[in-house]
């Protein structure tokens, strides 16, 4: 399938449409909420609570003996909060860090799970096939339904995000502070790490217990690299959230026998990577530019700062003796003295060069600056 028959698909095939609408408003809302976690340092926090849900989906099937996802998603919500409420008190009650109670909650909820679906599978009830799903994800899955919860989840989220913006903020940047304000930093933190786990859960269905995490974070690490504000920061999440969704669908689409929630943090993944290397202010490329470009500046007003060293005693810096001094001069290199002739702060003539008085006043200039933080 080419692009274009796909692009048209999109808009008259019925399950395609649902797959690229589910998939671009959970890369959203999963980017935006996934802002919080990163600038938290709670990377670790959207793995542990979708391997914290899978339990809660096991035994919401045993429970009713039906796989309705909302019913199976509820489970899983329920699970999921289980599981953060007891790393808070893992953290709080013990001398255990964050990290390490994350891990713990991460390993014995999915342990339990897979203990759970082990178990599942052999019952001689034919209905249980298909949980495993949940896994890896199965977008194909997605139902109109689905896509209406996932719009309600991001509607209710961005309503939150507006009406306590400004606690999140400074919860985010000073605990310390929000409370000497007044604010009830514990409700607010509580407020939008169920609003995160609600996140989760909605992408399991799509993209699985084992992925979900990184649809959380890398749209949320790609913007990170562009901004500095927080506003922006979430706008771009949602952007490179959705962005991936898409493309992951529309790769997953026109390819033969490729998983979409694979592709779809694959796609994350390289929207990453590209903020990595090519973000103006964080970028490696950027980074690496503005590191040579200095060093040369360096190389430069240090051959400045030798010259004026070498003629500060005469009078005259064209004067033949001061000349045959800086010609004899060595501690510079022939690029660096090009760089010198077209700033006009050296002239060339003929195998000779000598300084022009613009050059002498800046070298003065810098001598004298050196000599001061000396």
């Amino acid at each position: 399938m080419g692009i274009i028959e796909y692009i048209q698909l999109v808009f008259s095939d019925y399950t395609l449409r649902t797959i690229t609408l589910g998939t671009a408003i959970l890369g959203a809302v999963t980017g935006m909420l996934g802002s919080f976690a990163v600038l938290r340092k709670q990377s670790l926090l959207g793995d542990a609570i979708s391997h914290a849900a899978l339990p809660g989906i096991a035994l919401a099937f045993l429970l009713t003996g039906a796989k309705d996802s909302n019913v199976l998603l509820i489970g899983a919500l329920i699970s999921g909060l289980i599981g953060t409420l007891w790393i808070r008190g893992i953290t709080r009650r013990t001398h255990l860090k964050s990290d390490t109670a994350l891990g713990l909650i991460l390993s014995i909820f999915f342990g339990f799970g897979i203990l759970l679906l082990t178990y599942i599978q052999k019952l001689p009830d034919a209905n249980q096939a298909g949980l495993d799903k949940y896994l890896f994800g199965q977008a194909a899955t997605l139902v109109e339904s689905d896509v209406w919860l996932m719009a309600l989840v991001t509607g209710l989220s961005l309503v939150v995000l507006l009406l306590f913006w400004k606690e999140f903020k400074i919860l985010l940047f000073d605990k310390d502070y929000a409370q000497t304000l007044g604010f009830n930093t514990k409700f607010i933190d509580f407020l939008i790490t169920t609003f995160i786990v609600l996140a989760i859960v909605l992408g399991l269905q799509t993209v699985g217990v084992i992925l979900m995490s990184a649809m959380l974070l890398a749209p949320a690490a790609a913007a990170r690299q562009w901004t500095n504000s927080l506003g922006m920061m979430v706008f771009l999440a949602a952007i490179f959230g959705a962005s991936a969704g898409v493309f992951g669908t529309a790769i997953s689409a026109t390819q033969n026998n490729l998983s979409t929630g694979p592709v779809i943090v694959l796609v994350a993944s390289v929207f990453v990577l590209v903020s990595f290397i090519f973000s103006p202010n964080r970028g490696l490329l950027f980074k690496r530019i503005r590191l040579i470009k200095n060093r040369n500046d360096l190389e430069l007003q240090k051959t400045l700062s030798f010259m004026y060293h070498i003629v500060e005693d005469h009078d005259d810096i064209s004067h033949p003796h001061a000349i045959r001094i800086l010609n004899n001069f060595r501690g510079y290199s022939r690029k660096g003295l090009r760089k010198l002739v077209d700033k006009n702060y050296v002239k060339l003539e003929g195998d000779m060069w000598r300084m022009t008085p613009k050059g002498f006043a800046v070298a003065k200039n810098l001598y004298n600056q050196n000599g001061k933080n000396d």
